[in-house]
């Protein structure tokens, strides 16, 4: 029977299984000191507390989605839920962007019970009227 054992029940020290580890952490390393991500300061400007003074008050424009499907803009009543092309809605939407321009945000609020049809309907008036800041609340 054939033993990695010597004559007297010695295994002995195995150098070659070294070796290969030794290398194999010293190529880990050298890749791994190649990989090193040089940080090099940016140029940014970074927004002051104060408010510009040249910038003029934005008003929020909100419209508010029934769960009949009526709109009201900024509180006022505006269209039914009968109305599918929501006409009146794009057209005042966009005299108000031609008036004060895209920069006013458009916060749309849906009733959790309105239908996401509704909801894609004034979406759709929006990008017609040429809204450009648009989110939902």
């Amino acid at each position: 029977m054939a033993s990695l054992a010597s004559e007297d029940g010695d295994i002995g020290f195995q150098i070659a299984p070294m070796v290969d580890v030794v290398f194999v952490l010293m190529l880990f390393f050298m890749a791994s000191a190649g990989a090193q991500v040089i940080e090099r300061e940016l140029s940014i400007n970074l927004p002051s507390g104060k408010a510009s003074s040249t910038s003029a008050p934005v008003t929020p424009i909100v419209i508010a989605i029934a769960p009949d499907g009526s709109i009201q803009i900024n509180g006022a009543p505006y269209e039914g839920g009968d109305a599918k092309d929501l006409t009146q809605t794009r057209e005042w939407l966009k005299a108000t962007v031609d008036q004060f321009g895209a920069k006013d945000p458009v916060i749309i609020q849906p009733d959790p019970q309105a239908r996401h049809e509704r909801i894609v309907q004034v979406l759709n008036a929006c990008a017609a009227a040429g809204v450009k800041n648009l989110s939902f609340s």
